[in-house]
């Protein structure tokens, strides 16, 4: 579950700003370049990102961004639907928790 939420981090910020460096991502996810670079390669390994090459400059890692393949779109969305049912079940569980407190 653990990779499951670290994945869907990953996934989510690339969509949201898919220029950003390595190491923006893992600032912004709070994780070490070596566990965004753990998360990155498993994920590609998976089909859900590829690395494109978006020009031909003598500074290629300027260049180099990660893209959500149409499989990793639907395992996102896999992911979203998932988090949100822990966490409603996490509401209802707190909720019955308060009533039973009063």
């Amino acid at each position: 579950m653990k990779n499951e939420h670290d994945h869907f981090g990953v996934l989510r910020k690339i969509q949201r700003k898919p220029g950003s460096s390595q190491r923006e991502l893992a600032e912004e996810l709070g994780f070490s370049l070596g566990k965004l670079n753990y998360c990155l390669k498993s994920l590609q390994k998976k089909g859900f990102l590829k690395l494109k090459n978006f020009q031909k400059q003598s500074n290629k890692i300027n260049y180099l961004r990660y893209v959500i393949t149409p499989k990793g779109v639907s395992e996102r969305t896999k992911l979203t639907i998932n988090f949100m049912k822990r966490k409603m079940k996490e509401y209802d569980e707190l909720k019955e928790e308060l009533k039973r407190n009063k």
